[in-house]
């Protein structure tokens, strides 16, 4: 199950965010989303875990402060694919 972490402090990197959801069940993959000109964190990330695991960090992280800021964390949505107009 794929989860999407928003309000991330800016410090925050994948390993910050790993670490975070590690203490909730075993993390397949945890990534902090960066601006592709600066580098810089666009202040959200994505975490993926099994079903169970994402489920029972959902509700202990949702909301959770971390360096001053209510974290965001719900189910992510895939993207919408993108139509052609040709």
């Amino acid at each position: 199950m794929k989860l999407y972490v928003g309000n991330l402090p800016w410090s925050t990197d994948d390993a910050a965010l790993n670490a975070l959801f590690s203490a909730h069940g075993t993390v397949e993959s945890a990534v902090v989303i960066s601006d592709r000109e600066t580098g810089r964190s666009r202040g959200f990330g994505f975490v993926e875990m099994d079903q169970a695991d994402a489920r029972r960090a959902m509700s202990e992280l949702n909301g959770h402060q971390l360096e001053s800021r209510a974290l965001k964390v719900n189910e992510a949505n895939d993207k919408p694919k993108r139509t052609s107009n040709y």
